[in-house]
């Protein structure tokens, strides 16, 4: 009996400490999954139940938790476009209008089944707290609650590669439970830098039968900005940082 206990003993000292912790597992994905300040290109594309496509040429730059903008590069009709997101607080510029316009995480600049919250992603440890975390051999699942109310998806549950420690899906959902969308990670590439992270990123609604969006990432890469680059004035400018 007491070899038996002592085993059960040494069996639990021998999980990993962050399947104990949800907060630093959520934050070693946040990492895994960008750097802290970074810059990358994307390709959003939407795709239609009749199979019909529009595609989106982005590049975003993020500086540590709460700053992250975008401007857009194609198609034509979009170039100069940009995006800025301060925290809770989201701006579209758009060159011939001038100023920017305030926007909304759950619109979407782009159409589609992302929102702009999903496209001006912050650290899901800013955003969210961890309420309970369960265990399935490799695989955890963390269920998460928004800080505030102004987030987007009131709950989430993510699942996730505890080897990676990456994403591999996540069910966003209302206060009530009801599921809005589900967010895939796939495709985990190495981008160089000691960034290793999916390179795609596809959506589907329940609220949206037959249609999906997908982000394409390329050219993943840690970078520092100034914070003058993460302005309402700089807006206009931020093709010059590429």
């Amino acid at each position: 009996m007491t070899k038996i206990f002592m085993a059960m003993i040494a069996l639990l000292y021998a999980i990993p400490a962050y399947a104990m912790d949800g907060t630093a597992f959520l934050k070693q994905v946040d990492r895994n999954l960008n750097p802290e300040s970074y810059e990358s290109y994307r390709k959003l594309i939407n795709v239609e139940p009749d199979g019909r496509k529009k595609e989106y040429t982005l590049f975003t730059v993020k500086k540590g938790v709460d700053k992250v903008a975008s401007i857009f590069l194609a198609p034509a009709s979009e170039k100069g476009r940009s995006t800025l997101r301060l925290g809770d607080n989201m701006w579209f510029y758009i060159p011939n209008v001038g100023k920017p316009i305030r926007i909304t995480s759950l619109q979407s600049v782009v159409g589609g089944v992302f929102n702009n919250a999903d496209i001006l992603q912050l650290d899901y440890a800013a955003e969210y707290t961890v309420e309970k975390v369960e265990q399935n051999g490799n695989e955890y699942l963390l269920y998460l609650k928004a800080k505030t109310k102004t987030v987007a998806y009131d709950r989430l549950k993510l699942y996730a590669d505890g080897k990676r420690k990456l994403p591999a899906k996540i069910e966003c959902l209302t206060e009530a439970s009801m599921l809005i969308k589900t967010i895939y990670f796939k495709e985990v590439k190495d981008f160089g830098g000691g960034v290793v992270r999916p390179a795609v990123i596809e959506t589907d609604s329940p609220l949206y039968k037959g249609y999906k969006s997908v982000m394409i990432f390329a050219k993943v890469k840690a970078r520092d900005f100034r914070d003058e680059a993460f302005t309402l004035t700089f807006m206009p400018n931020l093709e010059s940082l590429r």
